[in-house]
């Protein structure tokens, strides 16, 4: 767990500093939305890291049902529906696509493990959800 810990630590900061290339010079795959659509998955997105941060301040506390609620009715697949996922999906590269299904299962898993009120599984499953954020984020860009 460590190791995935490690690991996702590392690309964030690599897309930390990535941030600084030009649109131009961006190796990610441009993956064209109307503006709308855009802004909308940008506040979805928002949304999500909003919701991990939820997730983890719930489980400094030792409070995983807690995290677990959180992560099914925002990221889990039950929140599908609430994010518009349907009519989203239809725009994206399979591999995008792949990456939010990945995501959103990733979270109901979390949501069943920090129910058994065991917190180092529970953070292990945590890192399945945002490895999948990463794994979006270094292929894909909507800018």
């Amino acid at each position: 767990m460590l190791r995935k810990l490690l690991i996702i630590s590392t690309c964030s900061i690599s897309l930390l500093m990535g941030s600084a290339v030009r649109a131009d010079e961006d190796p990610r795959l441009l993956v064209e939305l109307p503006e709308m659509m855009q802004q909308h998955m940008m506040s979805n997105m928002r949304d999500h890291l909003v919701a991990i941060n939820e997730i983890l301040h719930a489980m400094a506390k030792g409070e995983l049902d807690k995290a677990a609620d959180i992560a099914e009715a925002r990221l889990g697949m039950s929140s599908l529906e609430s994010h518009g996922a349907g009519h989203m999906a239809r725009f994206m590269p399979e591999g995008m696509r792949r990456a939010g299904t990945d995501m959103h299962k990733a979270a109901s898993r979390f949501a069943l493990k920090a129910q058994e009120d065991e917190p180092l599984p529970a953070y292990e499953a945590l890192a399945d959800i945002t490895s999948a954020c990463v794994s979006c984020h270094f292929g894909y860009r909507i800018r």
